[in-house]
């Protein structure tokens, strides 16, 4: 690729806001301290997520002056997943950065992501090797959770929080909904994204109190069973409801077995032996998951024939 395609590129750098007052301006000068030397045209998206501070009047008046500046407000606290969703869906770049607007974030990072992306990769996470947060309640349960997370979607990057690179093309593919903003680099690989990752540097808040939590790590743990069923069953429910069933039903068959050799050579009363009722539960419960998991097919094909999705994502097209 020549210098002068990869210096039109446009870029978009999204940020989510909610009460950062005294880290918006630092952020803001950093990050065009470090877009401006790639010489690329670019528009920074600020999505002010309800704010209760005075972010917004300070977004605003970076705004009047940088025309690059682009401000989303929300009428409430709707969270980062939908803040996110605001900024892709209004964002016009070949390649999205995401990052805090807290200062944790480096700026100085942005070139390097861009680098990556520009070697041919679809989606460049950060990873934060010298985290600067707390040991317990932010470093060690994040590496668990993180490790969790590669181990059940099969995407294997060290750390999923951190700021990203994105081609808008493939970003603007992902919905989001929910809390899924965690998984953005998990449902772009379903959809057959190149991913790679990139250390890159992290601070120490300074300012400001942090918005994620202890709680926020179960959190994370209980979108993963969501995140595991779609990957792997979205477009096929009847491969997890009627494998349940088939194997309810093999429960069930061991079990009405063991009645019955209790009768035949123990001369148990089948009546009043309880694997009777275990058997029949087992039988009624399969029988239930098999129409589970028809209703769950008939409900997949009118979403994706309503949505006239196909079944495949197109890299590229080459006409000789």
């Amino acid at each position: 690729m020549s210098n002068k395609k990869q210096n039109s590129t446009f870029l978009t750098i999204i940020l989510p806001v909610y009460n950062e007052e005294e880290n918006i301006v630092l952020q803001y000068k950093d990050i065009i301290k470090s877009v401006v030397p790639l010489r690329k045209s670019y528009e920074i998206i600020f999505v002010d997520d309800g704010s209760t501070d005075k972010s917004y009047e300070i977004l605003a008046g970076i705004a009047n002056k940088n025309r690059n500046v682009k401000i989303i407000q929300f009428r409430r606290n709707f969270g980062q997943t939908a803040a996110l969703a605001a900024g892709i869906n209004n964002s016009r770049g070949e390649i999205i950065i995401i990052m805090d607007s807290d200062l944790q974030n480096d700026a100085e990072d942005i070139a390097n992501l861009i680098a990556k992306i520009q070697e041919g990769y679809d989606v460049v996470s950060g990873w934060r090797k010298d985290r600067q947060d707390n040991l317990i309640t932010r470093k060690i349960l994040s590496r668990i959770a993180n490790w969790i997370i590669a181990k059940v979607s099969g995407v294997q990057i060290r750390d999923i929080g951190s700021s990203q690179a994105y081609r808008g093309d493939v970003l603007r593919q992902v919905k989001l909904y929910g809390e899924m903003h965690r998984f953005i680099p998990v449902h772009a690989s379903w959809i057959g994204a190149k991913i790679t990752e990139i250390p890159v540097k992290h601070h120490a808040r300074k300012f400001g109190k942090s918005k994620y939590g202890l709680i926020r790590t179960f959190k994370v743990l209980l979108d993963l069973i969501t995140i595991k069923f779609l990957g792997s069953y979205s477009t096929k429910p009847i491969y997890f409801f009627g494998g349940s069933g088939i194997f309810l039903l093999f429960l069930s068959g061991i079990s009405g077995i063991a009645v019955i050799a209790m009768k035949v050579f123990q001369n148990q009363s089948m009546i009043r032996n309880p694997l009777l009722l275990l058997t029949v539960m087992l039988i009624i419960l399969s029988v239930l998951f098999f129409l589970l998991g028809i209703l769950a097919e008939m409900l997949t094909r009118v979403y994706h024939e309503t949505r006239n999705e196909s079944p495949y994502k197109i890299r590229k097209t080459i006409n000789i």
